[in-house]
């Protein structure tokens, strides 16, 4: 789950957490990587592209160039063979469809994951995060996907549209929605107990002394700190992981661990610290 732009500074890292204490409630059951950075590309597109992917990119980000390399769901797919409703992008913005695609030949059209992304109804091709949480729990009901990659994007366009209290505040119904999930997916036999929630940013928000968090783009701390906050039967429970040097480009490696599958042209590396 992907968390689109808040700043660390406002989450996991504002003095008393008071924005997020359904994350800070859930960490008993977690673990939390507090130096988590993105090295590459500090935008939606290029950001999520990473995690997907495992390798960085400069690619456009209005959602009219693929990603280079095949995410872990192609991979995923072509390895097992299992049908594309079994692997799932659902975002809030529709740009992000690209993420079920690649330009690599050997890849490209092929092996994609199902989509259930944005709206165009609104002019802008995006949606309220409220709509693409409904949209995953219908989806996890219909088809019992084994991956799902969710974007929620309402802290990002807050940011951008330089309202702080409305940034704010989606912080915290981002926070309720990761619960939501949570319980959610502890509430259905097919997932109780053997599902991972791993929840990251695509980018942060510029620092106070770069801009502010209107925007982002650059390589600032604050666009460059981000989460990493995960919970699963894997995992280790209550731990908080400030050692290490880990990246946006590790989560795709590590996703692949969990679903047992090779992969290919990632970069990145398994996060071996977070596992039991």
């Amino acid at each position: 789950m992907v968390v689109d732009g808040p700043r660390i500074s406002e989450t996991w890292e504002e003095s008393t957490k008071k924005n997020i204490p359904n994350r800070v409630s859930l960490l008993s059951q977690g673990v939390f990587i507090s130096n988590f950075k993105n090295n590459g590309t500090t935008s939606t597109n290029p950001g999520h592209s990473a995690m997907c992917s495992g390798v960085y990119e400069n690619i456009k980000n209005n959602g009219t160039e693929l990603p280079g390399y095949p995410s872990v769901m192609q991979q995923w797919l072509k390895y097992t063979g299992a049908a594309k409703t079994k692997a799932w992008i659902v975002s809030s913005k529709d740009k992000l469809e690209v993420l079920n695609n690649c330009k690599q030949v050997d890849w490209k059209d092929k092996f994609q994951p199902s989509t259930d992304c944005g709206v165009s109804g609104n002019g802008s091709g995006y949606r309220a995060d409220d709509v693409t949480i409904s949209r995953v729990k219908n989806i996890m009901g219909q088809y019992a996907p084994n991956i799902i990659v969710i974007n929620l994007k309402d802290v990002d366009s807050y940011g951008h549209a330089n309202n702080w209290n409305a940034y704010i505040n989606a912080i915290k119904t981002t926070d309720a929605s990761i619960k939501e999930a949570w319980d959610h997916i502890q509430s259905l036999p097919a997932y109780k107990d053997k599902t991972t929630l791993i929840v990251s940013n695509d980018h942060g928000r510029h620092l106070d002394a770069n801009g502010g968090f209107a925007e982002h783009g650059d390589s600032c701390n604050g666009c460059r700190h981000i989460e990493f906050f995960a919970l699963g039967p894997d995992f280790k429970k209550n731990t908080t992981i400030s050692t290490g040097n880990y990246e946006q480009i590790d989560i795709a490696s590590t996703i692949a661990e969990l679903l047992g599958v090779p992969l290919q042209y990632a970069k990145g590396k398994v996060i071996k610290e977070v596992f039991k």
